[in-house]
């Protein structure tokens, strides 16, 4: 069984990217779904991040007999009592864009005050080997939700999420992309990874 294989459970080269220079330090060929394009995906049907980010890890392992590392996030809005959460991607519908989703949240938010607008993007990632082991990190990035969509980097719900780092002056999405990636709750889960993957790793081979 070779260990020295991960598969990151995403077609998004933006966020191959970013775990991979994560975990530069491990010495692993990166695989991805581009390599696996004849397997369909997983229905997500966990209630929780956690749940589907195990989920997802668990059957592309079953489907390939490769180490796989899968995540899941969102963001949870307060007032909303943690909506989107799960269903942030598809908050406006199956096949909601993100201006749609963005659209519906601030729709919803009309008329809430700056300080009763507090929300956080979750990230959880879930690492999962053949032998039935796994581990799992969780980050988080606390913020307030904006009156109206700022800035062009970033993507789903980036430009209405205003970040403490900038006295909650800036969107996620006015950040620039490194910066961003080191705030940011995917960045806070991937550095948890980086201090456990080690001893995961050595736990493998007993």
């Amino acid at each position: 069984m070779d260990n020295k294989i991960l598969l990151i459970a995403t077609s998004n080269m933006g966020k191959v990217r970013e775990i991979s220079e994560a975990l530069r330090d491990f010495d692993l060929e990166i695989k991805t779904l581009k390599d696996y394009c004849e397997i369909n995906p997983p229905e997500e049907t966990g209630k929780t991040f956690f749940e589907n980010a195990y989920l997802k890890a668990k059957y592309y392992t079953e489907k390939t007999g490769l180490m796989c590392l899968a995540d899941d996030s969102g963001l949870e809005v307060d007032i909303l009592n943690g909506a989107p959460g799960i269903y942030s991607s598809r908050f406006a519908g199956e096949n909601a864009t993100d201006e749609e989703n963005n659209k519906k949240l601030l729709a919803l938010l009309q008329g809430i005050p700056f300080e009763k607008r507090k929300a956080r993007f979750v990230c959880v990632i879930v690492v999962y080997h053949p032998s039935g082991k796994y581990i799992k990190t969780e980050g988080t990035w606390e913020g307030l939700i904006g009156f109206e969509p700022k800035g062009s980097h970033g993507f789903g719900y980036d430009p209405i999420f205003l970040v403490p780092e900038y006295n909650y002056e800036k969107t996620a999405a006015e950040l620039p992309i490194e910066k961003k990636n080191r705030l940011s709750h995917r960045g806070k889960a991937l550095e948890a990874l980086k201090k456990t993957f080690s001893d995961f790793l050595k736990s493998l081979k007993q």
